[in-house]
């Protein structure tokens, strides 16, 4: 689709945004929000007709990119089939939707229990692995993000958790593994996989494991960083759930179907979870929708005894529909494939290529179409290029690297001292090659602060 311009029609959008729009994460009146007039594939425009390449996938969940036909094509049938129903009946997108996710779950995960998103995924799965364990505590990582409700904001390690944080959640954070600025002095990644490890199943005997249901983990976490784990990691995580009876809870809302280059995450990893949580890439975010798949032990423990939680939208008609067209898309265009392919042979070896001519590029990390680039002052020391959570004055240079990727026509994902590449799973090979030459000159500004 060519965009047309329609200015005066974007700053009525814009008015009324302005007006009215409360937006999340943000003092509202130091925001400026883009009035976007349509998207279509890997690209989105806005009422000037600028056009942008979406290396953010929205918020990482445009997993076949926007407006595919035949996801919209089955949202508009199911609507004129049955927009809505509650959940307590069987319906036929509803159960379609569950066993297509259960048919990619690892393991035994073939219960569906579906919310409207990934934080209220991340909250049931939470309530019941502490109905299942009887026990209050749960274990999440500092660098990890897993929603914006109360519960799962408290799981959260980044700064979005701190106004929100009353200490009384029954969280307890620890790191997890990250070589590249690693907090056990580790010079390999065996070491850091085993000092991670070491330092997990301490903390856990000094909270006492009596008394912690859960530990959970981003497979491989998203707006963190995108730190993939070492080799080991997450089998021993494992390891250690089962010897204290822990619950161990994967939380695949970002890295989920496609995303990384296999249909879940885990499956890189060879690991199965005892709750899975997922969202965003279930239907391309089209309509809201997440959920957690849940192990056999776990189903079995409400099978006679009612689990005390519900929503009203649970596993929704449209996004259940949205959900089948989606799975059914990926598995008929080979998107996991895609993302596999590219992202090793694309992705990696450019990402690396850029990090050889820009001193601003720390180091590249990630797998499929799910990559970070951690951008610093000094490649020696790993200064940051600016600070943890930096705001104003102080994220000067991100700010300068994100005017200057827009205003190549890319859209970028920057959080912190990092940008990710995290652009749709069917995105084509010159597409991403496009994408891949503007950040190549947006890194230039990058360099200006280096040194």
């Amino acid at each position: 689709m060519t965009p047309q311009p329609n200015p005066e029609a974007g700053a009525a959008v814009k008015a009324a945004d302005r007006d009215h729009v409360f937006h999340s994460w943000s003092a509202q009146e130091l925001i400026d929000p883009l009035a976007v007039a349509g998207a279509e594939g890997s690209y989105f425009w806005d009422y000037d007709g600028r056009r942008y390449l979406d290396f953010s996938s929205g918020l990482v969940y445009t997993n076949v990119g926007y407006q595919h036909p035949k996801i919209v094509a089955a949202i508009q049938e199911q609507a004129a089939k049955m927009t809505t129903f509650a959940p307590a009946f069987a319906v036929e997108a509803r159960s379609e939707a569950a066993r297509l996710i259960a048919e990619r779950t690892p393991g035994d995960l073939d219960k569906i229990f579906f919310t409207n998103g990934g934080a209220d995924a991340v909250e049931h799965a939470i309530r019941m692995a502490r109905l299942h364990t009887g026990r209050p505590k749960v274990l999440s990582a500092y660098r990890s993000y897993h929603g914006g409700t109360q519960q799962a904001v408290n799981l959260t390690g980044d700064p979005r958790r701190w106004p929100s944080d009353s200490g009384t959640a029954g969280v307890v954070h620890f790191w997890a593994p990250y070589l590249y600025r690693s907090r056990f002095y580790a010079e390999t990644e065996e070491q850091e996989c085993a000092r991670a490890l070491e330092h997990l199943e301490t903390t856990i005997r000094f909270e006492g494991p009596s008394t912690v249901a859960a530990i959970i983990l981003e497979t491989i976490p998203g707006t963190a960083g995108i730190m993939v784990p070492p080799p080991g990691y997450l089998a021993g995580v494992r390891e250690i759930c089962d010897t204290y009876g822990i619950v161990f809870v994967l939380d695949e809302v970002m890295a989920g179907f496609g995303r990384t280059g296999e249909w879940f995450a885990a499956d890189l990893f060879d690991v199965t979870p005892d709750l899975l949580t997922f969202a965003k890439g279930v239907n391309s975010g089209y309509v809201p929708l997440g959920g957690v798949a849940i192990s056999g032990a776990i189903a079995e423990t409400f099978g006679k005894r009612p689990y005390p939680g519900g929503l009203t939208y649970s596993g929704h008609p449209l996004a259940c529909a949205a959900a089948v067209a989606t799975i059914n898309v990926m598995a008929e265009e080979g998107v996991v494939e895609n993302a596999a392919r590219l992202g090793a042979d694309v992705v990696g070896p450019e990402l690396r290529a850029l990090a050889e001519r820009h001193p601003s590029v720390g180091e590249v990390r990630g797998v499929g179409m799910f990559w970070a680039l951690e951008l610093v002052r000094d490649r020696e020391t790993r200064e940051p290029l600016v600070p943890y959570n930096a705001a104003g004055e102080a994220n000067a240079p991100m700010a300068a690297f994100a005017a200057a990727a827009k205003k190549g026509g890319l859209w970028p994902f920057v959080n912190m001292n990092r940008t990710h590449v995290v652009p749709p799973c069917n995105i084509s090979e010159a597409e991403l090659k496009e994408g891949l030459a503007v950040l190549d000159a947006a890194l230039s500004v990058a360099d200006e602060y280096t040194g």
